[in-house]
């Protein structure tokens, strides 16, 4: 088997490369959904309570969505010190302050004090946004770039696994939580046990930071940097000047992934529970239950994206999304504590269409940026897209006003994003944004490999 410059064997490396990125973002991605999760069983009935369910419901996914705010700006951050300093060292401080962030929400304190706990919600809130922000593209390339070419599109679905096993891991950490005490206690301070846990991620960081090296494809940009005398560029400001229409609709591609996943695994949680009557358990329960299903799935589409490329897998992703999501929601409209399996078969369903797009997104938005701009263009293509997705759920209470009878109306507005997602990723095509393997073997990468096709 061929060696790179740094001696070591592609394989080996791109294992343990893949595995500290499932592992890092598995973890940051927990974090990061127990807010949600939260905020649709707690934060609505205790921080934001009021006389009306929809203003509680409303204020409590409003501080859901300051984090997806503010995750482009820990992706400019980030995208700004990855590119010139490195992969590594921006995943493990992004993986810290995660860490603390959540932690201190656990001990966010219950007071008569009307606007301290939602002013310290919002602030840690943020914090974690930051961190999501600098953590995916850190971790997406410490996959994708320590993997051989032809294998990128496997090796890089571990980093997605993140979203799949950290939602996992949330749901079984409320489902104890909940299934373990009573109503009132678990309002008190039971569901703040999931957050404290998050402290396991410091030792994460350290390991990652101790025995993961960093990607071969850095080290020659950063070389290559070294020995030109010129002044260097601010590499976000670069990537906007170069690519502002590849980002732009690389984020408006992927927007529809996110709007569905958190629509399906927040919205649908509140949606249920709040209008339907149905027990908190059983619904984390199927929600746990499809985010398994999802686990294989996402590295088997990683895989397939290798064989028939990206941009396909991607958009048959969106158009399932975009064909299933008004069934999806007359099903969940049509659940009830004794009937759940309409519930059940729309998660499981919605999963497989989401693990299309989960298992080739990271893989696809590297490969559309050159390596000395691609933190910074695949971080903030992808975070402006969270913008979006950060505001599903509390959109989605707008739209069904109170009513359950309008459940059918989110699953429209699920299908107009996914066919401007669908538009977005036609325009990609019809530009021929494609991976930049000409660039990585001039760079001195030497396991990059042409792909099997021009554009893929």
């Amino acid at each position: 088997m061929p060696t790179d410059h740094t001696g070591e064997r592609p394989a080996p490396r791109s294992a343990r490369a893949s595995i500290a990125a499932a592992i890092s973002t598995s973890l940051e991605w927990y974090d990061f959904f127990i807010y949600s999760t939260a905020a649709a069983l707690v934060f609505n009935v205790t921080f934001f309570a009021t006389d009306s369910t929809v203003v509680s419901a409303l204020n409590s996914f409003a501080t859901v969505a300051v984090g997806f705010i503010a995750r482009p700006i820990g992706g400019i951050l980030a995208g700004q010190l990855g590119d010139r300093y490195g992969r590594k060292p921006v995943l493990v401080g992004a993986v810290c302050l995660m860490a603390v962030a959540t932690f201190l929400i656990g001990c966010v304190p219950n007071t008569q004090t009307v606007w301290l706990a939602p002013t310290l919600l919002v602030i840690l809130r943020i914090c974690q946004g930051l961190a999501v922000g600098g953590q995916w593209g850190g971790a997406v390339l410490i996959a994708t770039e320590n993997a051989p070419a032809h294998l990128r599109g496997f090796y890089g679905s571990f980093a997605q696994l993140g979203v799949p096993i950290g939602l996992v891991l949330g749901n079984v950490a409320f489902l104890l939580a909940t299934g373990l005490s009573s109503s009132d206690a678990f309002l008190s301070w039971v569901w703040r046990i999931p957050f404290w846990i998050s402290l396991v991620m410091l030792p994460v960081a350290f390991a990652i930071h101790r025995f993961l090296e960093e990607t071969p494809e850095f080290k020659a940009v950063a070389a290559k940097i070294a020995q030109t005398p010129e002044v260097q560029r601010s590499p976000m400001l670069d990537v906007i000047r170069r690519n502002p229409g590849t980002i732009l609709m690389a984020a408006g591609a992927n927007t529809i992934g996110i709007v569905f996943f958190y629509i399906m695994i927040t919205g649908s949680v509140q949606f249920v529970t709040t209008y339907l009557d149905v027990a908190r358990s059983t619904v984390l329960t199927w929600i746990l239950i499809s985010c398994v299903v999802m686990v294989p799935l996402v590295p088997a589409f990683g895989w397939l994206s290798d064989r028939v490329g990206r941009k396909l897998v991607f958009a048959i992703g969106s158009a399932a999304m975009m064909i299933w999501a008004i069934p999806m929601w007359l099903l969940i409209g049509s659940s009830s504590p004794t009937s759940i399996w309409p519930f059940a078969v729309a998660v499981l369903v919605g999963v497989v269409a989401m693990a299309l797009q989960t298992g080739t997104q990271g893989t696809l938005f590297a490969e559309l940026f050159p390596p000395e701009i691609r933190f910074s263009g695949a971080s903030l293509g992808y975070q402006i897209s969270a913008i979006v997705g950060g505001f599903a759920p509390f959109v989605m209470v707008a739209i069904i006003n109170g009513n359950p009878d309008n459940a059918w109306r989110v699953g429209l507005f699920l299908t107009l994003l996914a066919a401007a997602s669908l538009l977005c990723l036609y325009v990609i095509v019809k530009k021929r944004y494609h991976g930049d393997f000409d660039s990585q073997v001039s760079a001195g990468v030497d396991d990059a490999q042409p792909p099997a096709q021009p554009v893929r």
